[in-house]
């Protein structure tokens, strides 16, 4: 005979698998309901990366924000990011949808938001990185094999050019900044690029604020606050 759950045990449960399938979380308290996305690892994209590695899948991901941003029971939404990069169109897929969101949303950088995961990390209407966390800005990069003809750069300068205008669309980091240090020299020791850290990530305006889980929840909850109140979410909060 089948074991009957009491519904407070089924809804620890269901928890605990969402924790364990999605990397992700709903926490409900008095000041609202806020769901904690995990982006991970290396951003997955059209093809399987090995089992043994950490991944982000889009596909996983791109649903679940559609149904966070219908969902009458999710205040917020807060973005955990430690991530290597990965596939340039699955990373900007889901930064698009993050950024389109009408609900509250923060993100947070703890140890890497690399390579794609700088569009994730400024796709959020709040962005908070950890003083210890890193990001790596650089150009696009192509595995496999590749055509050596006009066509084949003016794609690369194409794609380079759309992760250009979301950054500085969806942060306060000059064009002309940016693009410096995608493609500064002797900074990296096999590529071209700059790395920055959390202090200087936030003064070139490229994240909004050095901190924490409980600065990024804080922020999070007064934009909850202000919504309720009427007020555009992206307004100035604490």
């Amino acid at each position: 005979m089948d074991e009957i759950k009491s519904g407070e045990e089924s809804t620890c449960e269901d928890s605990r698998q969402q924790i364990i399938d999605m990397g992700s979380a709903t926490i409900t308290t008095a000041r609202g309901t806020i769901h904690t996305l995990t982006i991970v690892g290396q951003i997955e994209g059209h093809q399987l990366l090995p089992p043994n590695a950490k991944t982000t899948k889009y596909e996983h991901v791109m649903p679940l924000l559609a149904a966070l941003e219908e969902s009458d029971e999710i205040d917020g939404l807060l973005v955990l990011l430690n991530t290597v990069g990965g596939d340039i169109e699955a990373g900007l897929g889901i930064a698009e949808l993050i950024a389109s969101m009408t609900k509250p949303t923060v993100s947070l950088v703890l140890g890497g938001g690399h390579s794609i995961g700088v569009p994730l990390a400024v796709s959020a209407k709040r962005s908070f990185i950890a003083p210890s966390a890193a990001m790596t800005i650089h150009p696009v990069r192509l595995n496999g094999l590749v055509i050596g003809v006009p066509q084949t750069f003016n794609y690369f300068e194409r794609i380079q050019e759309r992760i250009i205008q979301f950054v500085t669309r969806n942060s306060s980091i000059p064009r002309e900044t940016f693009t410096r240090m995608m493609l500064q020299t002797g900074e990296l020791a096999a590529d071209v690029g700059s790395v920055i850290y959390g202090e200087e990530a936030v003064r070139i305006g490229l994240i909004d604020r050095i901190g924490g889980l409980s600065a990024a929840l804080e922020s999070l909850h007064a934009m909850i606050e202000q919504t309720r109140a009427g007020k555009a979410p992206c307004d100035e909060v604490p």
